[in-house]
């Protein structure tokens, strides 16, 4: 059971699921003065995290000739056989993420359920299918999956969409690039052994550190823009302490490329996405 469980998760991506549907639930939350409606967030919480799921499975679906060669990723059940892949997949994983729209739809409006397609629209298709195979923006574009996540969550708490929810989005949308050409750095090999054109695969070390660098610092400046919209003191010392421990490991990235200094800055990251997203959802609680 348990092993299955584990087979289930990883080809779902449910850790990834699980961090859209967080980051639904701080776009609802993120509008000041405004708290939806429980139910209704936590609707499109799990439409995003099913729609997510679905995207993921699609992604182990089709990448697996390229999988085959990362030796981070040949043992998936697609790689391995465990899974036979074949028209079943796309067929019910297409299903299972129109059921995850019409979660949406019906539990709160039809904007929300628009920003739950597109964010799985934009990771299985756009990101999976068009991008990553053939340019080295490929994460930028991929990115706005999580920014939709945002704005599913806002749109079902309030559909005008507010400065903040919106800035919560745009934090999103920078992240992503740096996270993930942490990531990659630490995997070049890998990458450039599946002929996958990511960022550190085919710029030096000196330039994808330095953009990456860039990125963060652009990332951390537009986290402190809900200061201009009354943000209090938790999300405010959220995003300097987080945004600053991210900053700082990209610089030392810079200073000391290699493996141990990417994978140190991948986990900045998480941190400083963690630390935001938890001070966007608790801080409305301290208001009340």
């Amino acid at each position: 059971m348990v092993a299955t469980l584990r087979v289930v998760s990883s080809v779902f991506k449910l850790r990834i699921g699980v961090f859209c549907a967080l980051a639904a639930i701080a776009g609802a939350l993120a509008t000041k003065g405004e708290v939806g409606d429980p139910g209704q967030i936590a609707a499109v919480a799990m439409a995003v995290l099913v729609s997510a799921a679905a995207a993921g499975a699609f992604n182990h679906y089709w990448e697996r000739d390229l999988d085959q060669f990362m030796v981070r990723t040949r043992n998936r059940p697609f790689v391995t056989g465990q899974f036979k892949p074949g028209l079943v997949w796309p067929l019910g994983l297409a299903a299972l993420l129109m059921a995850s729209v019409a979660l949406a739809a019906v539990a709160t409006n039809a904007l929300a359920a628009l920003f739950v397609f597109l964010g799985a629209f934009v990771y299985g298709i756009v990101y999976t299918v068009w991008l990553k195979r053939r340019t080295a923006w490929n994460i930028v574009i991929g990115g706005l999956a999580g920014s939709f996540a945002v704005l599913a969550g806002a749109a079902a708490a309030a559909p005008s969409l507010s400065p903040e929810a919106l800035v919560l989005a745009l934090v999103l949308f920078l992240w992503t690039p740096p996270h993930f050409w942490s990531l990659a750095t630490a995997l070049k090999d890998d990458y450039a052994a599946a002929g996958v054109p990511m960022l550190p695969v085919v710029m030096d070390a000196d330039g994808t550190n330095k953009i990456i660098l860039a990125n963060t610092v652009a990332l951390v400046a537009s986290s402190l823009l809900p200061g201009l919209f009354g943000a209090g003191w938790l999300y405010m010392s959220a995003a300097v302490l987080g945004g600053g421990w991210f900053v700082h490991k990209s610089i030392a990235l810079v200073r000391h490329p290699g493996r141990p200094a990417a994978m140190a800055n991948f986990f900045a990251s998480l941190i400083q996405l963690t630390l935001l997203l938890t001070a966007v959802m608790v801080e409305p609680l301290l208001a009340h």
